[in-house]
């Protein structure tokens, strides 16, 4: 029985395989990216008809040329994809540190922030001064617990008492996180 134009096509898919992910991988400069090009150029011949199979005249140009297309499909997107991000980020958002951030967090984050706010301030309200004012300059103002100690005129490990008996006393009314 002869062979199909499409079973010869496949039979040439799997043939140059390897070759078509190493040429692809050089040009996209991921081999995850290349063995994706080739796998959808097997999903590409999938979707050919026997007559569309026909008509190809060089199977290897012909494979080739579904990956580059594909390629290039994908770094069409990828631009769009950009540009898309970028307009986003101009309208709703900021960068910080050269990180894109949302200008304000959704209704349920504003929420549950505020809850958890108010829990800790409730929390830190029968705190001793000391302890609290230790808290406050090390999770808000970022100090060191040296730095701390030299600020509150304590010792180190008095800084490390306060902190710890803080940390202790909201996980207990506030939990975690």
């Amino acid at each position: 029985m002869a062979s199909s134009a499409k079973d010869e096509l496949f039979a040439v898919y799997l043939e140059r395989r390897q070759a078509l992910v190493r040429s692809f991988a050089a040009r996209t400069g991921s081999t995850d990216r290349a063995e994706d090009v080739v796998q959808d150029i097997y999903v590409r011949l999938q979707a050919l008809t026997e007559a569309s199979a026909a008509e190809v005249q060089n199977p290897v140009a012909f494979l080739y040329r579904i990956g580059g297309n594909l390629v290039l499909d994908g770094v069409r997107q990828g631009k769009r994809t950009i540009a898309r991000d970028q307009a986003w980020t101009e309208t709703s958002g900021a960068v910080v540190g050269g990180m894109s951030v949302v200008d304000q967090p959704s209704p349920e984050d504003a929420a549950w922030a505020r809850l958890k706010l108010d829990q800790v301030s409730r929390a830190l309200e029968d705190v001793a001064p000391k302890a609290r004012q230790a808290f406050r300059l090390h999770r808000l103002d970022g100090l060191t617990h040296a730095q701390i100690a030299e600020r509150l005129g304590v010792s180190t490990s008095s800084v490390e008492k306060y902190l710890s008996g803080v940390l202790a006393r909201l996980l207990k009314e506030v939990g975690w996180p």
